[in-house]
């Protein structure tokens, strides 16, 4: 390889890299802008928040958020049956949701969440206990 050809390939080599940065440049460009149309967005969302609630008769209470969530309402059926075995699609009967396989996988992904910090057991594949 002569003076040439080896110029020639380290040019080469700070090409490829330089254009990488530029893209990455350009993405953070973009990222930012967005990031700013979002929090911008974020802020008039506040201020809307607080005009309406400043509009609330007094002694008008809103609803209460929710208490009962997914995973609450899976501890309680499991509590409910204590040393029953539930496979997903049976815990979804019992408790009334859809028995799609999206909405059955989304619990079967809580219950392995719910195993792993030893609120439930496996005692087989693909089937659930509280522990006893």
């Amino acid at each position: 390889m002569n003076i040439s050809e080896l110029l020639a390939d380290l040019q080469d080599q700070h090409d490829k890299p330089t254009a990488r940065a530029d893209e990455l440049r350009n993405q953070i460009d973009h990222l930012t802008a967005a990031l700013a149309e979002t929090e911008a967005r974020l802020a008039d969302l506040a201020t809307t928040r607080k005009i309406i609630a400043e509009r609330i008769p007094p002694g008008t209470e809103p609803d209460p958020p929710e208490t009962n969530t997914a995973y609450q309402a899976i501890v309680n059926a499991f509590k409910q049956h204590p040393g029953r075995a539930f496979r997903a699609c049976e815990l979804h009967e019992l408790l009334g949701m859809p028995t799609d396989e999206a909405t059955v996988n989304v619990t079967r992904s809580r219950l392995g969440r719910l195993v792993r910090q030893g609120f439930l057991t496996q005692p087989g594949r693909g089937r659930y206990q509280k522990p006893t």
